[in-house]
């Protein structure tokens, strides 16, 4: 069973309606969703750069941070279940929510694991989680919109390179907050 991958901005965090609007759009597609550092993760940078910590700890730290944001959507989307690595096609439901920290620290030493540094986003860890389950699809929802597919300003650096490893994953960027709490694709 295919299962689509979508990424939530942590940019989102913050919309009072973020549960509706993602029901609304995730219908009852079979759905992991990836959740984004946002001002999570942002603490964590301004730790690193108060205490210099490294890219190597502050990689894993913000991986934690990202993992209590999986925590934040599952209470905003309470029939999606938290999981520490791919649903397998046998598991119940149509919505899970990765577990960041679990599932990438099972995949580091695998080939293609993303490098330890701040250019890696929640962007580029969506792409190798989409080339982990073999998905032909990967949604961004974001708070802004890609202008003709440019990526300039809108994913972290080092995105162009986990494409790589996916030439043929369909990337779409959805701005969440200009969709109403309602509408469908």
């Amino acid at each position: 069973m295919t299962l689509r991958i979508v990424k939530v901005g942590g940019s989102l965090h913050d919309l009072p309606d973020l549960g509706p609007r993602l029901r609304a759009l995730l219908g009852r597609t079979r759905t992991l969703l990836v959740p984004g550092g946002g001002p999570t993760a942002d603490a964590i940078r301004t730790l690193d750069r108060v205490h210099a910590l490294g890219e190597e700890a502050a990689h894993w730290l913000a991986l934690r941070a990202v993992s209590v944001n999986a925590h934040f959507l599952a209470l905003l989307l309470p029939e999606a279940r938290v999981v520490p690595s791919l649903p397998r096609s046998t598991d119940a439901g149509d919505w899970f929510i990765l577990d960041a920290y679990a599932f990438f620290q099972k995949d580091d030493h695998r080939p293609g694991a993303l490098p330890h540094r701040w250019q890696v986003t929640s962007d580029s860890l969506a792409v190798r989680v989409a080339v982990r389950a073999e998905a032909r699809e990967l949604v961004l929802l974001k708070s802004v919109s890609a202008a003709g597919g440019a990526w300039d300003g809108i994913v972290d650096g080092f995105f162009p390179e986990a494409m790589r490893q996916a030439p043929e994953l369909a990337v779409r960027v959805i701005n969440l907050r200009a969709m109403g709490p309602h509408s469908r694709e």
